[in-house]
């Protein structure tokens, strides 16, 4: 039998390389492209988002009513009419300007002594040799497990020695470094900062601060932005030792001036629950401000990692 093999003419023309994958079909020529939600991630999507959501609005429709719309049964799930005068008398009564600005300050210096000292710290035991680099990580380690209360009272003995009760001092001092800093960006930097870029500029005559400022700053801008955030939402939040040491007349953070809206035999939900909205602004004006720039930092540190 003879098998006769047809060739192409010479002048023909040649077949696009795409024309396989159209031939594949649209899901081969899909791939690797856009993913498309179905149906039920969308649901999803919107009950976690209502979830996640009606805290908030459940804060600011208690803000709108009184006491005795608030304890009856079903409680109210629409806004009422006193909202923005509940606003008004929290703002007045617990002094929430000057409380603004002193936990601005004191959110503000904490977060970014936080955020310089443990990228340095972080550096240090992951990329450079050291003696005891792993017993001393396992000492900040083991400074996260003690509990925040037994703190206090050696924390307060001090202050007291040093006349800073009352000021912000007392609160910035305790909250400059943090042992979960040095932690996060320690992890991040074994993975985002490869040994060959600090050689590099070693070999360059790059001394160790250029190499930090130079080099590890800007490879771990991602991580400091996310750390940045997370202490400034924590400092803002911190109830417990500011309330030991400041006073609603002196200089309060936010949280002690709000905590003085419950007090009296009969407290007003509503007026706590005002201020405790205007607390909770600030946070949602800086995270919708820069969120955008922290969520693509973690990505793009995601993929340079």
């Amino acid at each position: 039998m003879t098998t006769t093999i047809t060739k192409p003419p010479a002048d023909a023309a040649p077949e696009p390389p795409d024309s396989g994958r159209r031939r594949r079909g649209p899901k081969a020529a899909r791939a690797g492209g856009q993913h498309h939600a179905g149906p039920l991630a969308y649901v999803l999507l919107i009950a976690f988002t209502v979830v996640s959501i009606f805290p908030l609005f459940w804060t600011a429709v208690a803000a709108s009513r009184d006491n005795a719309r608030l304890a009856e049964t079903p409680p109210p799930f629409w806004f009422g009419a006193n909202l923005f005068d509940k606003i008004e008398v929290a703002w007045k009564d617990a002094n929430l300007g000057e409380a603004f600005l002193n936990t601005t300050i004191v959110a503000g210096v904490s977060s970014l002594t936080i955020v310089f000292l443990s990228t340095i710290a972080g550096f240090a035991f992951a990329k450079l040799k050291f003696k005891g680099r792993g017993a001393l990580m396992l000492i900040v380690i083991g400074t996260m497990m003690v509990p925040p209360q037994l703190q206090v009272i050696p924390l307060y003995m001090m202050v007291a020695k040093l006349d800073w009760t009352d000021q912000l001092q007392a609160v910035i001092l305790p909250s400059l470094v943090s042992a979960f800093g040095v932690f996060f960006m320690r992890q991040y930097l074994l993975q985002a900062l490869p040994d060959e870029i600090i050689e590099a500029a070693r070999v360059d005559g790059a001394s160790s601060w250029r190499v930090v400022w130079h080099v590890v700053f800007p490879a771990a801008r991602p991580a400091m932005a996310v750390l940045g955030m997370l202490m400034f939402v924590q400092t803002w939040n911190d109830f417990l030792w500011p309330f030991l040491v400041l006073t609603q007349l002196g200089n309060p953070t936010v949280q002690v001036a709000v905590a003085g809206l419950g007090r009296g035999y009969t407290p007003d939900q509503a007026l706590i629950m005002a201020g405790a909205l205007l607390s909770t602004l600030p946070l949602l004006l800086v995270f919708a401000i820069f969120g955008k720039q922290i969520v693509g930092g973690i990505m793009q540190g995601a993929v340079k990692g």
